[in-house]
């Protein structure tokens, strides 16, 4: 059992507090992974001057120079593939096949910022003062909060600490404590890259305590997080009253639309993935299908037999397709929605915890399809992160985008159709910041927005283009000539 610690400076700090807990394994509760140190505000502190000291030298290194360190990060992190991947399944739960594309993305990511740190930033802006000289310069902002979610946990951390770091900021990352044993493989990967001390800064345990800390402190000039609704209004707040930048990713109810003309087979082999994978346990997860009437019996029948093929097992089973939920109030809570969904509509599909020899030791729930379902209910209402997929009945195209944007969320909605004019109808149509056609909801390339609308995300977008307006701040300057 390995005995974790915070990063900090450039050096493996222990717990100050002395206190500790159990990192254990959703696939097989029994199994004590290792101990997580709970830091406290001190430990936030610490790292926030490490991170104030480091920023000092670090705006000031070349791009090309952070670039290539970006770029080692990535070589070591492929090399390390099958390890990290491991510590994702077994930590998580998130099944081995997607936790070894999950770490290939993370590359992805390294390599992609690694070259945003080399690219041309800045404009030149023509200026009333004859011969003066008018232009922009794009600077890092400084020391930033990274509060990062347990479900992604090696994409998330980095398509945030990536362009912090390549655009010449300083990091103190606080991941959720159900992820501190892979932060720590991460962390391990950026220090045998040549991370310079205090650049990046790791510290482990509560959000409630040190989440708070790091925001509040004085030393950070900005937040990114990515977390539950509750948590980043909070943080809004607190960003809000000390006037500095931040950045949430929050909740999602995302839906799917399914039109007369779709390939049904398709649409219900994407959208049961896109429900059911990793046990519904992404914020772009399919949580509402919305079928016209014409074809909803055909569809079910379907997405029922899509749904069935989906192997539920422990994460580290190369066959396991679903995956435990992360925890045993993850679990109450699915099995709470599944009741509910009960009550108001029709069970198609499971419906309660999953059984079986194997199943039996962790946190495992049956993929569960539930139609009949007024759109107003709670199951279709609130974000569950469980393998829990509601059906509407729509009339038509316009009834199915009023039933698809009844949500306080935007995140991410998908159409199924052939028919281009319907498409161009639900575009404009559709609140969510990820609009998508014959696709499920989940994912979005790395150098592509990632953001919802409404309620699930703040003002800024994450990843691709959009992590410079974050990330850095706009100097304006004007050479103005002396004649005479």
């Amino acid at each position: 059992m390995e005995i974790l610690a915070h990063y900090i400076a450039g050096e493996w700090i222990s717990s100050t507090s002395e206190e500790y807990k159990d990192d254990v394994n959703p696939s097989d509760f029994g199994q004590v992974l290792a101990k997580i140190p709970l830091g406290d505000e001190s430990t936030v502190q610490r790292a926030v001057e490490a991170a104030n000291n480091a920023f000092k030298g670090w705006k000031h290194t070349p791009g090309p120079g952070r670039a290539e360190f970006m770029h080692r990060v990535a070589n070591l992190l492929a090399q390390h593939r099958q390890d990290v991947a491991r510590v994702v399944a077994l930590e998580v739960g998130k099944p081995i096949g997607e936790a070894l594309a999950e770490v290939d993305r993370g590359v992805v990511i390294l390599r992609y910022y690694a070259e945003e740190a080399v690219h041309p930033m800045g404009s030149v802006i023509p200026s009333q003062v004859p011969g003066s000289l008018q232009f922009t310069v794009r600077e890092p902002v400084g020391p930033l909060g990274v509060i990062t979610p347990w479900n992604f946990p090696v994409a998330i951390p980095l398509w945030k600490i990536s362009p912090a770091i390549a655009f010449g900021n300083t990091v103190v990352w606080k991941p959720a404590e159900t992820s501190s044993m892979v932060a720590v493989h991460l962390m391990k990967i950026f220090a045998e890259a040549g991370l310079p001390q205090g650049v990046i800064n790791l510290v482990l345990g509560s959000g409630s305590k040190i989440g708070k800390a790091l925001v509040a402190s004085d030393g950070i000039r900005a937040v990114t997080f990515t977390g539950s609704e509750g948590v980043g209004m909070g943080i809004a707040q607190q960003a809000a009253q000390r006037n500095i930048k931040y950045q949430l990713e929050m909740g999602g109810k995302n839906a799917a639309i399914v039109l007369p003309d779709a390939d049904l087979r398709l649409a219900a082999r994407l959208i049961a993935s896109g429900a059911m994978r990793y046990a519904g346990q992404k914020c772009t997860a399919t949580s509402r299908v919305v079928v016209v009437a014409d074809v909803i019996d055909s569809f079910i029948d379907h997405l029922t037999e899509e749904v069935k093929a989906l192997p539920v097992a422990p994460a580290i089973d190369a066959n396991s397709a679903v995956g435990p939920l992360i925890s045993e109030d993850a679990l109450s809570k699915v099995s709470y929605y599944a009741d509910e969904g009960a009550k108001s509509g029709e069970v198609v599909l499971g419906g309660k915890r999953a059984q079986g020899s194997l199943l039996d030791r962790g946190y495992f729930f049956e993929p569960t399809v539930i139609r009949n379902v007024s759109p107003d209910a709670k199951v279709a209402q609130e974000e569950i992160f469980g393998p829990v997929l509601v059906v509407h009945e729509a009339k038509g195209l316009d009834d199915a985008i009023n039933i698809a944007n009844n949500s306080r969320y935007g995140l991410s909605v998908s159409m199924f159709t052939r028919d281009i004019n319907a498409i161009l109808s639900y575009i404009p149509n559709i609140e969510a910041g990820m609009v998508r056609v014959n696709a499920d909801t989940t994912g979005v390339d790395p150098h592509a927005p990632f953001g919802g609308m409404k309620s699930s995300s703040s003002h800024s977008r994450e990843q691709g283009p959009a992590a410079v307006e974050f990330f850095t701040d706009t100097k304006t300057v004007q050479i103005n000539p002396v004649t005479g």
